[in-house]
């Protein structure tokens, strides 16, 4: 899952653009559940781990959509909680299907990213500028909330 959202701009370095990650990371979790044998143990794992993995996703797009500073902190904290705990059904879903660890360790693996990126968002200087957010984080990334692209620089 790790083929992470690339879009070049030119100049400015790669960009990678989370609502289309979080997005395709939401598919993922979907197509995984869909291959998961039904039994009266997987069952409850499969419908929790179907909630909290498309989470991730419609929250940040509610992030986006924030009209406070305050509820764009909010948002982006249940971002984080999403992806922690979809991280923990998927190591439940591991253990109770043996075939399917190899799966959940890929996307268990792109969701400890993204719940490393949403830790650190809400943690980043803001200021407001023309409707749109303008996010500084060390190491010149820098975040636009009107569509939440990060850009990178060229050392990462």
């Amino acid at each position: 899952m790790t083929d992470a959202v690339f879009i070049h701009d030119g100049d400015s370095g790669p960009k990678f653009d989370l609502e289309e990650r979080t997005a395709r990371f939401g598919e993922a979790v979907l197509g995984f559940a869909q291959g998961l044998p039904q039994n009266p143990i997987t069952g409850p794992l499969i419908s929790q781990l179907v909630r909290s993995g498309t989470s991730v996703g419609a929250n940040y797009c509610e992030a986006d959509d924030a009209v406070s500073k305050k509820e764009f902190k909010h948002k982006i904290g249940t971002c984080k909680k999403e992806a922690r705990e979809t991280k923990y059904w998927l190591r439940m879903v591991a253990k109770a299907d043996v075939n399917s660890a190899e799966g959940a360790r890929v996307l268990w693996q792109e969701a400890k990213e993204l719940h490393l990126i949403f830790a650190n968002l809400p943690q980043v200087s803001m200021k407001v500028v023309t409707n749109i957010w303008s996010l500084v984080l060390s190491h010149s990334f820098v975040i636009r909330a009107s569509s939440f692209v990060i850009y990178c620089p060229p050392c990462l």
